[in-house]
Order: structure tokens, then C-alpha cells, then sequence
């Protein structure tokens, strides 16, 4: 067995949990014990958050029910809408995001309730409003006035209308719905361990999730699908990129997309979502990101033996959908939203402070010296 690596918490087990599963020898992801590749092609996003709240898919009568609420929440408050219109249009849209959750929290109805009751509606509230947020900042960035949210689409298809001020193509409003499956959870990542440990200390869950999104706002855990975009734009055609890809490790750059802490071999979403680049390619006309994703894929398996993550073929799928590269990381959030609550949630219902300890490598009996001796 792989000795735990305490300089990352690499292999610790940091607790239980009935949400995820990831069983990185075979490639597998289970949501509730429901096998990620069966949902992303049957399930709807709202019925994905349903099981990870409630361990189980909803009937025909509860998915309605829990839709309608959905629907009923998805607006902003007025306030929220004015404090996007005075974030300054340079900032990134995650410190936006953050920001206007962080206010959220403040204009809570239910302030003083901590039950489940309460904390389920303030999930369904966060659930139902980040697709919201997002598009409402991207359009405040871009000069362009929100677009309220319709009460008969999708949370997928929604965000693209509220997004592009027009319904989706069937195929747009498809792939959105399961990019959002696909990333809904994924056990103790760094964002998740986030939320959880703030919520262990009974705290608010928009502290929790607060706390979630400054994780996801680092490089190291969020944005590797924006970076990967970046590349793709800088190598330009499929024909360049065995050169790039040995040039880039030879400088010892990281290739970001690629290789995972967890999964041995390939993510199983990254197989998803190959296919999904490759049909939003094929219906739009427009190869060229998709050949030069697959030849980076080459090279870098022949270089390094590494296979794609989530991160990277996401990147070329958002970007023929006309999705500006700077919002590849919240819609991210739009989706992890999800399984943040729920994280939250069954840890609320643990009521254990996450105390651990660190292994100390300082000096020990120093003596002490006098300020004018020193």
C-alpha cells in the first residue's frame, strides 16, 4: 500500500463521507455509489444534486417538486446585482463570484436557522443562483446588462441564455448539462476540504462555500482548463504541437491538463468529455482545437506517459461554444456547487471539529538570549 505523503496529505484520509468515490486504479467515479459515465448520459444536473443531497435519485413527482424550486430562486437580489455592477471589470470573474457569495451571506433570510430544513433551502438557494451570478458577471464585465433567468429551462440551459441573451442549440444546452455532471463532485479535493472544514466549525454554510471558492481560485486546484486554452492558442495547429510539448518540458514547464493525484489511469471524465470536444467541433465546422488537443494528447503520452484530466479537453469544448476562457473556472463552480453543499451538509450532521495536527520539523530548546546579547 502507497505510504500516506503528510507534505500534501497525499493518501491521508481525512474522514468518512457517502457522497464520492474515486477508484483511481480502474478509472471510476461513483456519485452515491451510481457510476459517473451512466449519469453523464441519462441524468439531468438537478437529479445529480438531488442524489448528492439526499443519497438517492428522486421519482417523477420529487425531481418536479425539487425543479420548481430550482426555478422559484434563480434571481438575484437587487443588492447583489448592484454590487456586480461596482466590482471593477479587470477583476477575474472567481474573485467576483466569491465576493458576491460572500454578500449573499449577509442578506440570508434565515440567519438564525441552522437546521437541515433551513440549510437545504440555503443550498437550493446557492444551487439555483450561481448560474445566475456567473452570467450576470461575465455580462456586467463585458458592458452588457444581466439577463434575468427563465423559469422553463434547464439549470444548463439557463446559464447559456443568461450568458448570450439567446436560448442554446439543443446540442449547446446538452453538453452544458453533463460538463455540470461531470464536475459536480469529487471526494476531498482541495475546494471540498475547504468547505467542509469551515463547516465543521458551525459556521454559516456561505462561509463554507466562501472559503470553497478562495481553494478553486488557485492555480494549483481551479483554472488548469483556462491554462490549457492558453496552450492551445499558443501552439496554433495540430503540426506544432509534438515540437511545443518537447520544447515545454525540456524548459521544465508544467503542461497543465494533464496527470492526476488520485486516478492511475485515465479520468474517466476526460474520456467524456474527448467525445463531447470532438461533437461541438464537428457540428460547428471547427476542427482546429480539437486535432491540436488530440496531438498534444500524443505527444505528452509519449513524453511522460500522462493522460488527460478533466481540465483538459473541457477547454477546447467551452471554447467552440463561444464561452470566453476567463469563466472556465466558475462554470466549474456552477457544477461543484453541488457537491460543495452536500459536503456541507453531511458535515454539519457530524458535529466533529476537523482539528488535525502537523508533524513539527522546527528546533527545539532554544534557549532564550537577551535583546542586547542577540
Amino acid at each position: 500500500m502507497t505510504q500516506p505523503n503528510p507534505a500534501g496529505l497525499e493518501d491521508v484520509v481525512a474522514g468518512t463521507s457517502e457522497i464520492c468515490f474515486i477508484d483511481g486504479k480502474e478509472g471510476r467515479l461513483l456519485y452515491r455509489g451510481y457510476d459517473v459515465r451512466d449519469l453523464a448520459e441519462h441524468a439531468t444536473f438537478e437529479e445529480v444534486v438531488y442524489l448528492l443531497w439526499h443519497g438517492r435519485l428522486p421519482n417523477r413527482a420529487e425531481l418536479d417538486a425539487f425543479v420548481q424550486q430550482l426555478r422559484s430562486q434563480q434571481a438575484l437580489p437587487g443588492q447583489v446585482l448592484e454590487l456586480i455592477r461596482h466590482i471593477p471589470p479587470a477583476t477575474h470573474p472567481m474573485a467576483a463570484l466569491r465576493t458576491a457569495v460572500s454578500f449573499l451571506g449577509t442578506l440570508d433570510p434565515e440567519q438564525d436557522d441552522q437546521s437541515r430544513e433551513a440549510n437545504l433551502r440555503r443550498a437550493t438557494r446557492l444551487v439555483a443562483q450561481f448560474p445566475t451570478l456567473v452570467a450576470a458577471i461575465e455580462r456586467v464585465r463585458q458592458g452588457k446588462e444581466p439577463v434575468a433567468p427563465r423559469r422553463d429551462l434547464s439549470l444548463a440551459a439557463n446559464f447559456l441564455y443568461m450568458l448570450r441573451g439567446e436560448e442554446p442549440s439543443p446540442l449547446h444546452a446538452e453538453v452544458m448539462n453533463v460538463a455540470l455532471v461531470l464536475h459536480a463532485d469529487h471526494e476531498l479535493n482541495a475546494s471540498t476540504f475547504a468547505a467542509r472544514v469551515v463547516a465543521a466549525t458551525l459556521s454559516d454554510m456561505y462561509s463554507a462555500i466562501t472559503a470553497a471558492l478562495g481553494a478553486l481560485k488557485g492555480p494549483l486546484h481551479g483554472g488548469a482548463n483556462e491554462q490549457v486554452m492558453r496552450t492551445l492558442l499558443e501552439i496554433g495547429s495540430p503540426e506544432r504541437a509534438e515540437a511545443w510539448v518537447k520544447h515545454a518540458l525540456a524548459q521544465r514547464r508544467r503542461i497543465m491538463g494533464f496527470g492526476h493525484r488520485v486516478y492511475k489511469t485515465e479520468d474517466p471524465r476526460a474520456t467524456i468529455l474527448r467525445r463531447l470536444s470532438r461533437k461541438v467541433a464537428e457540428a460547428a465546422g471547427e476542427l482546429r482545437w480539437f486535432e491540436i488537443s488530440q496531438a498534444v494528447e500524443r505527444a505528452v503520452a509519449a513524453e511522460k506517459g500522462l493522460h488527460p484530466n478533466v481540465d483538459f479537453y473541457s477547454a477546447s469544448t467551452y471554447y467552440v461554444m463561444g464561452i470566453p476562457f476567463e469563466l472556465y473556472t466558475p462554470i466549474f463552480a456552477v457544477s461543484r456547487i453541488s457537491g460543495w453543499t452536500a459536503h456541507v451538509l453531511e458535515q454539519y450532521a457530524n458535529k466533529r471539529l476537523i482539528r488535525p495536527r502537523a508533524e513539527y520539523t522546527g528546533p527545539t530548546h532554544r534557549p532564550w538570549v537577551p535583546l542586547e546579547r542577540r
